[in-house]
């Protein structure tokens, strides 16, 4: 239920989620997102059984890595961001990373399981987005991230600089 002052839920799938942001196959790590609240989203990813990096993370005991924990992470955020910005413009380039903080990982995910992440707005400073993300899956905690994203175009703007993503 949502209350007066905020979105109603709104939900996407893969082809959604490539109209919001430039990232393919293979490095799209979100399959589905529900936008629970103005500032909020929920997004899913099943680990493919079959993906590449696990024939050397680790062989025989295949363990997803973490930076691509954080990477499903970051993408939920860059969701979140290209929501509340109405998209991405050409202007505003692509979302990049500017900082990660406080990453803690708590449990392993193997080939297979579906992370669930829950991405909050914590605030807006200009063309800065800084977002928390918590991981989950198969009701564990798997990760905790704090981040801050801005639109590459914007960033460069405010910076009077140029941005390369």
């Amino acid at each position: 239920m949502t209350s007066p002052n905020s979105s109603p839920p709104v939900r996407g799938d893969r082809g959604a989620i490539e109209a919001l942001l430039p990232h393919r196959d293979p490095f799209l790590f979100l399959d589905a997102f529900e936008r629970t609240g103005d500032a909020e989203l929920v997004c899913r990813w099943t680990v493919p059984a079959d993906a590449d990096w696990f024939r050397g993370h680790y062989p025989g005991q295949p363990v997803l890595p973490g930076v691509l924990i954080s990477e499903h992470g970051l993408q939920g955020a860059a969701v979140l961001v290209a929501l509340l910005l109405g998209g991405f413009s050409a202007a505003d380039g692509v979302p990049v990373v500017t900082r990660l903080e406080d990453a803690r990982f708590r449990r392993i995910v193997k080939p297979g399981e579906t992370l669930e992440t829950r991405v909050q707005l914590a605030e807006r400073i200009g063309p800065a987005f800084r977002l928390s993300a918590k991981v989950r899956c198969g009701g564990a905690r798997v990760a905790e991230l704090l981040c801050i994203l801005t639109a590459a175009g914007a960033l460069a703007r405010a910076t009077g600089g140029e941005v390369h993503p």
